[in-house]
């Protein structure tokens, strides 16, 4: 009696629907979309981050910085969203690539300090002295690929990534306020 392995691949994405969205890419290379989101703050450090007509992003701080821990702390939502970038990233390289995917999971860490107090009475800190340091990110992956193919998709895909890529490079940034209407 033989065992046979059946080998299960992650749901695809549509290759050809990909191949159009790059190609539009390549007609307009400047093109930009808006990401919008609407936060609003339910108490303590607890707050609700409104996108389309998605659930709110719930966003609070653990107990020890004076939070409820009712949700991921703001630094943890970033390292998620980067982690959503890469895994999208990593993705359509393989479906562009036509490498299918069995496993795809990426752990994220960066160390943060608050030494500063969110500038409520801490250590006087500049900007550049504030923020992660060092974010470490491992990708397991597998697939229908060689493990040299498999590690060019996630290098690739680190070098593409649009929220990898703001995190690394210095961009404007502004904010203001605005009377309630």
């Amino acid at each position: 009696m033989s065992a046979e392995t059946t080998k299960t691949y992650l749901r695809p994405i549509d290759r050809d629907g990909l191949a159009k969205f790059a190609e539009s890419g390549h007609a307009n290379p400047e093109r930009r979309g808006t990401n919008k989101v609407h936060t609003v703050m339910q108490g303590q450090f607890r707050s609700w981050s409104f996108v389309g007509i998605h659930n709110p992003v719930v966003v609070d701080e653990p107990l020890h910085l004076f939070g409820e821990n009712t949700a991921p702390a703001p630094g943890e939502v970033v390292l998620s969203a980067l982690g959503g970038c890469l895994g999208v990233g990593i993705t359509a390289i393989a479906t562009h690539r036509q490498v299918k995917l069995s496993r795809l999971e990426i752990f994220l860490e960066a160390d943060i300090g608050n030494t500063a107090a969110w500038g409520a009475g801490g250590v006087a800190r500049q900007p550049l002295d504030m923020g992660f340091k060092d974010i470490r990110v491992k990708v397991e992956i597998e697939g229908d690929a060689t493990r040299a193919e498999l590690d060019d998709i996630v290098k690739s895909a680190n070098y593409h990534s649009p929220v990898a890529n703001t995190m690394r490079n210095p961009i404007p940034f502004s904010i203001a306020t605005v009377n309630p209407v």
